[in-house]
């Protein structure tokens, strides 16, 4: 008794079936061009994406061809099939399934179908080569094991490169659509055709950015991305990930989306609490597409700086107190010259100014602006004349600029006002 070939375990064999095991891949050997030419044709019926084009099909034979001459040669010398690596071809077709949108489940089908193709038409003729009956069963049966293990390993190996190759072309696609991102928001030129098949997105038409940020891990920023996009009416956003924590978003769309607070309240119910999204202007072209995203980013900046918020927060709406605030010194010296003495933090401070604003906001319309607060008439009368004392002049002296201060302040609170309540 000798070591004969091995499929994964150790088979002792008697040399007259080592030496006719050794004989036969021999001869198949002799053989493998036809052999490989036979089994393509046996594939490409089975699975026709194997004929897609002329380029996976010389793949698929070279697969054939390199798969049969590897094993039979191993087991022509006597390797153990723990030794076998896939063919360079086997490798490379693997790549080209995972480069055509092909599945892993139909690229392993490959070699489930060639194996079937070994054990029909090359164990089925062993009985030809091998003229003594039960020598030719103890052949065939090795050469079983060993294809089966063969097959299992080299099956392990070429699922391995077609997932690494997979994750190769979507590392190059998200390097791509980033390098494409960030040559929009510095405004370089590019070849807007390739920055769009990079992105996936169109670039002509009315561009709407956003950005979804929150202060934890395990939020789902690409659900809300997404909901956002549909909202402003794209079911396939552009969403580019800042880090862990944030979220870029782009849609595009034929018509300018409402952006307005009135039009983003159904929105703000979709997002969790521990998120929020601010939404720049909608704007046209690759122009429109920077421009609405710097808008988004300094809609954070206000949310971030006030400390306050919905969930939603409109550019359009905070976009006079951005402008005002950018020097957050001359903010606060431009609400103490406006509002005097109203520029204090406090509970009866915060109902005058707030009652001020609505009724400059109803330009002068008691009634409208006591809806808007939920209080009487009469109530608003008298936080406006309080209001009035406290800044020392009337509300018709310096409307504009006492519209602005009081909009800074319902915007960013305590960070434009007097932190001690009551002083002068």
């Amino acid at each position: 008794m000798v070591t004969g070939v091995r499929a994964g375990g150790t088979a002792d064999l008697p040399e007259s079936v080592v030496a006719e095991l050794r004989r036969t891949a021999t001869q198949l050997l002799g053989n493998v061009t036809a052999y490989a030419d036979d089994m393509l044709e046996y594939i490409l019926e089975r699975i026709p994406e194997a004929s897609a084009d002329d380029d996976l099909r010389g793949l698929t034979l070279g697969s054939c061809s390199s798969n049969l001459e590897a094993a039979l040669s191993m087991v022509r010398h006597g390797i153990d099939v723990s030794a076998a690596t896939a063919p360079v071809t086997a490798l490379e077709h693997a790549r080209a399934m995972a480069a055509r949108g092909y599945s892993v489940d139909i690229m392993l089908r490959f070699y489930r179908v060639g194996h079937s193709y070994f054990s029909e038409r090359i164990l089925a003729g062993i009985s030809d080569l091998v003229a003594d009956p039960a020598l030719a069963l103890a052949v065939v049966a090795d050469l079983q094991r060993y294809a089966f293990a063969y097959t299992d390993r080299i099956g392990s190996e070429v699922a391995a490169e077609y997932v690494a190759e997979l994750d190769r072309m979507q590392n190059r696609a998200r390097a791509a659509r980033t390098d494409a991102v960030r040559a929009l928001i510095a405004g370089d030129k590019l070849d807007l055709g390739r920055a769009e098949r990079a992105l996936s997105h169109r670039l002509t038409g009315w561009q709407t950015a956003f950005v979804c940020w929150t202060d934890r891990d395990d939020s789902d920023l690409a659900r809300v991305g997404t909901a956002v996009g549909a909202h402003l009416g794209s079911a396939h956003p552009l969403l580019v990930p800042d880090g862990v924590r944030a979220l870029w978003g782009w849609v595009s769309t034929t018509r300018a989306p409402g952006v307005g607070s009135e039009n983003l309240a159904p929105l703000a119910d979709q997002v969790p609490g521990t998120v929020r999204v601010s939404i720049g202007t909608p704007a046209q072209g690759p122009e429109g597409f920077r421009d609405s995203h710097a808008q988004a980013q300094r809609g954070v900046r206000i949310v971030e700086l006030s400390g306050r918020g919905g969930p939603v927060t409109s550019y359009a709406d905070v976009a006079l107190v951005d402008t005002m605030s950018g020097d957050l010194d001359l903010a606060r010296a431009f609400v103490a010259s406006e509002l005097g003495a109203l520029a204090v933090a406090g509970r009866r401070e915060d109902e005058e100014r707030r009652a001020l604003l609505a009724v400059l906001d109803a330009q002068g319309g008691l009634a409208a602006a006591a809806e808007e607060l939920g209080v009487h008439r009469n109530t608003v009368l008298q936080r406006v004349r309080r209001a009035e004392d406290r800044r020392g002049r009337p509300s018709s002296e310096r409307v504009v600029e006492l519209h602005a201060a009081l909009r800074m302040v319902d915007v960013l609170g305590g960070v434009v006002l007097d932190p001690e309540p009551g002083r002068a």
